[in-house]
């Protein structure tokens, strides 16, 4: 009894701190046409305190869904330019020596904001790629020999082009492991694309929404985000999606054995359990379905899976690996 009183004062407190979330929607749907399900991911994401991979063509929207999410929650935005020339003073920043003091300080890189979209991150080479990466895990910088913290909230978006191979720079396993969450952003619709010659089929640029939402209601989420209930039998559904990517035979996914070079790391389990949660706050529920697991295991998991050369002469992707997977482990 005392458990299902719990529940139903954390729903109205979700309810209540989740109200945002439909008024961002509405704004959201005035300056981006279609991407839904981008932009669902980018709020869990947010909600989930990760970062986020967005592969796709030019042209989708990508850099226009993060600009103006960071203008809605009244976030500092950084878009970063990757390119294989760039060095990692660029984004954390170097000493400066300043003549009238006699004395070098230090001046902070394009990283430190709370929002940054690392724009075609695989055209950097490794050493500016392992610079975004101490930002991302440690969520600091160090510059010279002082650190200095990032700001609250901190949300990286990458994108990456899945056509262009040349000139580009695999992203090391280490790099990949630490994005929550890897989407891909697909073509609009028929009817999407009508919509969007409408609106952007004119010389005058629309302006950017004004901040709807300050960064004291992100924390007041992510802290019942927190709180949401995990019943013992999903916690063991998340890690069964998990093993069976390492011992797919044990799943009964013989078949997968020789396609599957190495499966997710731990991280995956985390994060399928962090976005779960979110996702339930997005639904305004306290607590966690097997089906918030089933809907977020793709995104979580398509870029952490190593696929042998078996796989690869076969065209087996990731996504196929995974689907099996989804449909042969039990769901509690």
């Amino acid at each position: 009894m005392q458990h299902d009183a719990d529940i139903e004062d954390l729903t109205r407190k979700i309810r209540d701190a989740s109200a945002f979330v439909g008024r961002a929607g509405a704004v959201l749907d005035q300056h981006i046409v279609g991407q839904k399900g981008v932009l669902e991911r980018v709020f869990i994401a947010l909600l989930g305190n990760g970062h986020m991979l967005l592969e796709g063509v030019p042209g989708l929207a990508k850099t226009l869904i993060v600009r103006t999410f960071a203008a809605l929650f009244n976030l500092s935005f950084q878009r970063i330019q990757f390119t294989p020339d760039m060095l990692p003073a660029d984004l954390s920043g170097t000493m400066i020596y300043n003549p009238r003091e006699m004395e070098f300080s230090p001046r902070k890189g394009a990283v430190f904001a709370n929002v940054i979209l690392a724009d075609e991150i695989n055209r950097s080479p490794a050493k500016v790629q392992s610079a975004l990466l101490e930002a991302m895990q440690e969520r600091q910088v160090t510059i010279g020999e002082e650190t200095f913290p990032l700001p609250e909230p901190f949300l990286v978006l990458a994108t990456q082009n899945p056509i262009e191979h040349e000139g580009t720079y695999l992203l090391p396993e280490a790099q990949l492991d630490r994005f929550m969450m890897k989407v891909l952003v697909e073509y609009p619709s028929y009817e999407e694309e009508l919509e969007i010659m409408r609106r952007s089929g004119k010389t005058c640029l629309v302006a950017g929404p004004e901040p709807i939402v300050g960064s004291d209601e992100i924390a007041r989420a992510r802290s019942l985000v927190d709180r949401i209930y995990v019943d013992a039998r999903v916690m063991r559904y998340i890690v069964d999606l998990v093993v069976a990517t390492r011992d797919p035979a044990k799943a009964g996914l013989t078949s997968l054995v020789p396609m599957i070079e190495y499966g997710v790391s731990p991280r995956a389990s985390v994060f399928l359990l962090l976005t779960s949660r979110a996702n339930a706050f997005l639904q305004q529920r306290a607590y966690i379905t097997p089906e918030d697991v089933k809907s977020l295991a793709m995104d979580v998991m398509r870029h952490r899976i190593r696929l042998s050369y078996e796989a690869e002469a076969e065209n087996i992707t990731a996504e196929e690996c995974i689907t099996s997977i989804l449909q042969h482990v039990q769901v509690p």
